[in-house]
Formats: C-alpha cells, sequence, structure tokens
C-alpha cells in the first residue's frame, strides 16, 4: 500500500492546483470529457467523466476513442466548475494492460466515508474490445481523492460502463453493459460480486445499448441507457419496481444528436429540489466524435413519472455573474436571421466561439445573468468589426430597458470596448445583445462592472 501510495503522490499533486472552469455548454472548456457520472457529495456536485485524447502514431489506436486517465470536477452552483485534477492514471494500475488507452466511462459512490472509483479498462490477460475489458476499483477518503487503485478488478465481470446503485435498504448494486446490459448485488466492502448476474431484459432487442444509469424517484426504479435506434445512439429509459427488474420500455430521454455524435452516454441527479441530465456531444471537435465534451441540462418528470423529453441547450444550466466573461454564443434563443456562431480560432477550438451580427436588428438573448444587488455601472464587449458598428445591450427582451449602446470601432483587431450604463440594474435578468448596423460585428464577450 506504501509502495502505491507514494507511486500516486506525483499525480495527485495536482489536486492541489485546481483550475476553474466557466459555465455554460460544453461545461468542462479547457479539454475533451465524455460519459459523465455525477455525484452529490455534501453541498456539491462531483462530476467524474472519461477523458478524450487525440490518438497519434504509438499512443493510441488513431481515429478510435483514446483516453488514458481520468479528471474529477466539482462546483457548488453548477456554473463554476473546478478541475481538481488527474486521480487515476492507466500506468499507475497494475494490472491494467500498459499504453491500451481504454479507460473508458467511469463511475463513483460514497459508503461509509469512502468513496469508491469504478473504471472499465483492459488487463494485462485481455484484449483490448468488447468483453475483454473489466472494471476495476479505486478507493479514496474524499471525493477528489487521492485514490488509491485495488490490486485487482472485481471478480466474474466482463464488459464496460459500470454503474453502482444502493438502494434505500443499503443494499449495492452494480450494472455495466457488454453487448446486453447486466446487474448484479454488491457485498457490503463494494468490491465484490455478491449474487448471480442478472441480464436486464425488456429492453429493446434491436441495435446496440450500453452506459447503464441507474437511479430511484417515488418508488420507481429508472433504468436508463444509451440506444443506437438507428445510426447513431439516442437516451433511453425502462422503468421498474426492483432495482434489477422486470424493467418496462417506458420513453426517450433524450434523440439523436443533432451534430452526429455517434455517442451520448448519461447520468441524472437531483440538487437543490431540481433534477438534472449530464450528457455529451462533440462541441469542440465537430469533425470528429470520439473526442466529446461534457454537457447539463435541466429534466424534468410528468405527474405519472414518466420523464419529459430533453432538448439539448447551448446555454445549459445555472446562473452566471455579471461580472464574469459573459459568452454569448451558448446563447438561449438566437434571431431568425443576421446571426451566426462561429469558433475564434479553428486551430485551436478550446478558445472558444465568437457570435457574429451581420444586419440590423439581429440578436443574441442569453438568459439568467445575476447582476447581484449592487447596480451594475459599466459593460466592457470584445469585439471586431471591419467596419465599425453599434451593439445594444438591453434587458428582459429585444425591446427592452437599454442598458447601453456601445460603438465598436472599425479595424482588423480585436478591442475591447467600455461604455457607462445609462439604465442600472440588479439581481437576475435575461440578456439581450441587439446589433443596430448592418456591416459585420463579431463578439467574444460581454462583462459588467
Amino acid at each position: 500500500m506504501k509502495k502505491n501510495l507514494l507511486q500516486y503522490l506525483s499525480a495527485v499533486l495536482v489536486v492541489l492546483l485546481a483550475v476553474k472552469a466557466e459555465a455554460q455548454n460544453p461545461i468542462i472548456r479547457n479539454q475533451f470529457t465524455a460519459d459523465p457520472s455525477a455525484r452529490v457529495f455534501g453541498d456539491r456536485v462531483y462530476v467524474y467523466p472519461s477523458h478524450d485524447i487525440l490518438a497519434t502514431e504509438g499512443k493510441g489506436r488513431v481515429g478510435w476513442f483514446c483516453m488514458e486517465d481520468y479528471h474529477v470536477f466539482s462546483s457548488s452552483n453548477l456554473s463554476d466548475w473546478t478541475d481538481h485534477g488527474m486521480i487515476v492514471t492507466q500506468n499507475k494500475v497494475q494490472w491494467v494492460r500498459p499504453d491500451s488507452y481504454s479507460m473508458w466511462a467511469p463511475d463513483c459512490i460514497e459508503r461509509n466515508g469512502k468513496y469508491y472509483f469504478y473504471f472499465p479498462t483492459a488487463a494485462k490477460d485481455t484484449v483490448a474490445h468488447g468483453r475483454g475489458f473489466t472494471i476495476g476499483v479505486a478507493v479514496a477518503d474524499k471525493p477528489e481523492g487521492p485514490f488509491i487503485p485495488e490490486a485487482t478488478p472485481i471478480k466474474g465481470i466482463r464488459g464496460i460502463d459500470p454503474n453502482v446503485f444502493i438502494d434505500k435498504d443499503g443494499q449495492a448494486y452494480i450494472y455495466w453493459s457488454a453487448g446486453n446490459i447486466y446487474g448484479a448485488k454488491l457485498k457490503a466492502n463494494m468490491l465484490e460480486l455478491d449474487s448471480k448476474i442478472d441480464t436486464l431484459g425488456e429492453l429493446p432487442t434491436k441495435g446496440l445499448k450500453e452506459g447503464p444509469y441507474m437511479f430511484e424517484r417515488k418508488g420507481i426504479y429508472y433504468l436508463t441507457y444509451p440506444h443506437v435506434e438507428n445510426k447513431i445512439e439516442r437516451l433511453e429509459y425502462a422503468i421498474g419496481d426492483n432495482p434489477l427488474g422486470p424493467f418496462k420500455f417506458t420513453g426517450v430521454i433524450m434523440d439523436e444528436s443533432a451534430s452526429g455524435c455517434w455517442t451520448n452516454h448519461q447520468s441524472i441527479m437531483q440538487f437543490k429540489k431540481q433534477w438534472y441530465l449530464f450528457y455529451h456531444d462533440r462541441d469542440y471537435s465537430p469533425r470528429f466524435d470520439k473526442a466529446r465534451s461534457i454537457r447539463i441540462d435541466s429534466l424534468f418528470f410528468n405527474d405519472d413519472g414518466t420523464i419529459k423529453k430533453v432538448t439539448p441547450t447551448l446555454r445549459g444550466v445555472g446562473l452566471t455573474n455579471a461580472n464574469q466573461k459573459i459568452q454569448i454564443d451558448r446563447y438561449t434563443q438566437l434571431s431568425g436571421s443576421g446571426v451566426a456562431i462561429d469558433f475564434l480560432d479553428t486551430l485551436d477550438r478550446f478558445k472558444g466561439w465568437k457570435t457574429t451580427f451581420t444586419s440590423s436588428g439581429a440578436w443574441a438573448q442569453y438568459n439568467s445573468v445575476d447582476f447581484g444587488k449592487k447596480s451594475a455601472k459599466a459593460v466592457t464587449i470584445n469585439a471586431q468589426s471591419e467596419k465599425g458598428g453599434i451593439i445594444q445591450l438591453r434587458v428582459n427582451s429585444v425591446n427592452g430597458p437599454l442598458l447601453a449602446e456601445v460603438k465598436i470601432a472599425g479595424g482588423n483587431n480585436w478591442i475591447t470596448t467600455k461604455k457607462t450604463i445609462s439604465k442600472s440594474q440588479n439581481g437576475v435578468q435575461h440578456l439581450f445583445v441587439v446589433s443596430k448596423t448592418d456591416s459585420p460585428v463579431a463578439i467574444d464577450w460581454v462583462s459588467f462592472e
């Protein structure tokens, strides 16, 4: 144990160098992330995603999924996310096949003050695909680690996408996929199976099913999973009155991605009386869907317990502080014409996006901006316009109260322009950014002070 701990210290020191990420979708904006498992521990939400990287010759399989480690992220408000750093990496787990780059979708759960992190990957004695995967566990005293991997994977499991659920009576269950979706009881030590393995039936028989995620609400057990009904995955669910079923297919949580991202992967949790769906798309990699990014949107139930279908958004959830750099490209709504979104730099997409207005009257709406108790005094816009332009900042509607009218100087460079606010605002408002000229104006961000 001491040897493993010393081996891990250099990796987990990055936990002390936590990095902040801004709100909106995708929620992590400096690296690729996928397969988010979201958990509420104390007064914070922790997300344990897989970590996509781009394969190169000699490092993974070019053109395929490539994952060598895991990070954990947390937030107290679903807007400001802290990266606690790397928690598990492939070549620091003694049973993992070295340089297999197959650290796929994980999960984490708390029991009796310990945090159990479950991850699927290729073991030294298996091939790196399909049922050749097995599932390991790393244990920590805190949700952000440091995590110490167990010496061996869970005996009896071959598959991917582990999910662990603890029922109200204290019984723990583990779910995974390998062609079908499987489930079994776990012993109290959270490291061993404690029952026979059940194949969870009553699900659609056509097409790939994977990524199980179980939760319970008002006595209903929801088995959620991605399913390829046609060419790419959509999120579906089945319900039952027992954690191991039988289950009845009930409906679709989210349709196939409009971007064409072949995979999706979900978790669902309640935080401060609101339910949320965590999932992924390919925001930073529109031409390669093996480099993905995680998102959040609100989720709601019908009176009979069925799930209302979730429409993915760019705005996401949570409040955005007015004094932050508000990325209006993560809009709530756009005018019907005269406005478009594109990358700031196609060679470094993590720099984000810009919003380009090309006609007078075009607008972008960005909801839930928190101006706080003190009234904002000025606004700054980072923009670029070859011929110059005029931008109005309004609240509540396109024709709502005018905060400021900002003249953008002409030129080829990005410049920041500051303007005093003519009508002060406080509290939570919906922001409207409106162009008043036909000459193109590109905006990176807006911020108030």
